[in-house]
């Protein structure tokens, strides 16, 4: 859903962006749709982007740290926040910087969710087992993560 171009002077278009950051990290791609979307000539707009790239006010790779930590602390795996953060914009290298797939601490956290989830599940039926295996799946984890987590449930 387009606006109609109301404000389109770069000064316009860099305090509706400086407006965006202030509130939280934003991609490139995001911080584009976001100011296209209001209105603003993507003609103007990417190179205010690039400005605010270069003088360091916007980051992709400040954005990927954050949002990794922060997916990471709510359960979210790693499958599932590279997907995210590709759906924003950022290349498979920046976050192959900040997801280590292989990291010990993915199982952990595999763990904890598969405990917070399975708390009152009755894990030796085989339906509420799928189920919960789904779930993890869902949120991200790879198999092994998930068969190390479901290993550790039951013993």
């Amino acid at each position: 859903m387009s606006h109609s171009p109301i404000e389109s002077h770069p000064t316009d278009v860099r305090r509706a962006a400086m407006n965006h950051l202030s509130r939280r990290e934003h991609t490139r791609l995001e911080l584009y749709r976001k100011l296209t979307t209001r209105g603003f000539p993507a003609g103007l707009v990417g190179p205010i982007i690039e400005d605010l790239a270069n003088e360091g006010l916007q980051s992709d790779t400040r954005f990927a740290g954050a949002y990794t930590r922060y997916r990471r602390a709510r359960g979210y795996g790693p499958v599932r926040i590279s997907q995210e953060m590709r759906e924003r914009g950022l290349s498979d290298d920046l976050i192959g910087v900040h997801i280590d797939i292989d990291d010990e601490d993915w199982l952990r956290i595999a763990a904890e969710v598969l405990a917070k989830k399975a708390a009152s599940a009755n894990n030796a039926d085989p339906n509420q087992r799928a189920k919960l295996q789904r779930f993890l799946q869902y949120r991200g984890f790879t198999s092994a993560q998930i068969r190390a987590a479901m290993r550790n449930e039951t013993t």
